[in-house]
C-alpha cells in the first residue's frame, strides 16, 4: 500500500481520497483553505458529497509541506484555474522523481498550455502523469462503477499508478498520449456548455446528438494537429467524457448552459451552479488555439460569442444550423 496525498479538497479530490482510502492506502488530504479544512475535520463530510461520511482517522490538513514529505504519489486536483499556482507553492517540497497525477481538466488561456506542461514548467523534477475520463465525484465517491485513462511519459509509471487506483468499482487503463487525454478532457467541457444552451432553450435528443457528434469532430480535428492520437478522442477520456458531461446534471458545464440557455447571463449562471465551471474557462483557450493551428471549430466559437460577446442563444444556434453546406467526411472519395 502507499502513502498518497490529495492536493485540493473539492469534490473531485474528497472522491479519490475515499476511493483510494477504502482500498487500503494511507491518504492525506491538503485544502489551502483553512474554513475547508476547519469544516471537513469537524463536519467529516464534503457539502457537496451529503451522504459520504469521511473516515476519522483520513488527515485533513493546511499545510502543503507535511502532506507533500514523504508521499509515494500525489494527485493534484485544485481547479484548472489554480493550477499553476498551486504547483508553484508545491515546488519547494517536491523531490526528484516524485509522482504527481494531475486529475483537473482545463488549458491556460494566456500560454495556452495543458495543465501537466504546467506543472512541468512550476516543478520540473516531477514525474508528471493524469487520470481522466467519465468520472463524476458524486458517483465514484458512492462507489458506483467507473472506468478512467491514466497517460504517463513511461509505461512504469502508467501501471504503478493503474495499480494504486485500480479496484472493482474503479478500472484503469493507460496510454502514453498525454496530449489526447488533456485535450479531450478540457475541450469537452466547451462542448458541453453548448449542450446545455440547447438544453436550456428547449431543445430535444436531435440537436444533443448533434452537438455531441460535431462537438467530437472538431475537438478531434484539433488534437490531431497537435499531436494527439485518434484512438485516444475515441477512447474514455475523448468520446466518453464527452458523453457524460453533455447527458448528466451532475456536469457543473451542462448546468450553467442550462442556465445560459435560459437567459442567465454567464456570471448569473457560474453564481447559481455554486462550483468552478470549467468549460468558462477553457473556451476562451480553444478558440485560440483553433485560430493558431488554423482548425475549423464553429460550436466553440459561437459558444464564445455567447459567454463573452453577448450573443443571444438562439442566434448562434441558427448561425452554426445556416452555415455553408458541407461533406461529414472528406477524407472519404466519391466513386466516381
Amino acid at each position: 500500500m502507499a502513502n498518497i496525498s490529495i492536493i485540493g479538497s473539492g469534490t473531485w479530490g474528497m472522491a479519490l481520497s475515499l476511493l483510494l482510502y477504502k482500498k487500503g492506502h494511507t491518504v492525506k488530504v491538503w485544502s489551502a483553505i483553512k474554513e475547508e479544512v476547519d469544516m471537513l475535520r469537524e463536519k467529516r463530510e464534503h457539502k457537496n458529497l451529503p451522504g459520504v461520511p469521511i473516515p476519522e482517522d483520513m488527515e485533513i490538513t493546511g499545510d502543503l509541506e507535511a502532506c507533500i514529505k514523504g508521499a509515494d504519489l500525489m494527485v493534484l486536483s485544485v481547479p484548472s484555474v489554480f493550477t499553476r499556482a498551486t504547483a508553484k507553492r508545491m515546488s519547494p517540497f517536491v523531490e526528484k522523481g516524485q509522482i504527481i497525477v494531475n486529475v483537473a481538466k482545463g488549458i491556460e488561456e494566456e500560454s495556452l498550455m495543458t495543465l501537466s506542461e504546467q506543472i512541468e514548467e512550476e516543478i520540473p523534477c516531477a514525474n508528471v502523469a493524469v487520470l481522466s475520463g467519465p468520472s463524476h465525484a458524486e458517483e465514484v465517491g458512492r462507489g458506483i462503477p467507473t472506468t478512467c485513462v491514466v497517460g504517463a511519459g513511461d509505461k512504469k509509471t502508467a501501471e504503478y499508478i493503474q495499480n494504486i487506483f485500480m479496484c472493482n468499482v474503479f478500472r484503469v487503463y493507460t496510454s502514453p498520449d498525454i496530449m489526447g487525454i488533456e485535450l479531450g478532457g478540457s475541450l469537452k467541457n466547451v462542448i458541453a456548455l453548448a449542450a446545455g444552451v440547447a438544453d436550456g432553450l428547449g431543445y430535444g435528443d436531435n440537436t444533443k446528438a448533434a452537438l455531441i457528434t460535431r462537438g467530437m469532430a472538431e475537438i478531434t480535428r484539433l488534437a490531431l494537429k497537435m499531436g494527439a492520437r485518434m484512438e485516444t478522442m475515441y477512447g474514455l477520456s475523448g468520446v466518453g467524457d464527452l458523453i457524460v458531461t453533455c447527458a448528466s446534471m451532475h456536469s457543473r458545464n451542462r448546468r450553467a448552459g442550462i442556465l445560459i440557455g435560459q437567459g442567465k447571463t454567464m456570471d448569473e449562471a457560474m453564481k447559481e451552479v455554486q462550483m468552478v465551471v470549467e468549460g468558462v474557462y477553457s473556451a476562451k483557450a480553444a478558440a485560440k488555439l483553433a485560430d493558431k493551428y488554423g482548425v475549423q471549430m464553429p460550436i466553440t466559437k459561437e459558444i464564445n460569442k455567447v459567454l463573452f460577446e453577448g450573443k443571444k442563444a438562439s442566434d448562434a444556434v441558427e448561425d452554426l444550423m445556416l452555415r455553408d453546406k458541407g461533406i461529414e467526411h472528406p477524407n472519404i472519395p466519391w466513386e466516381q
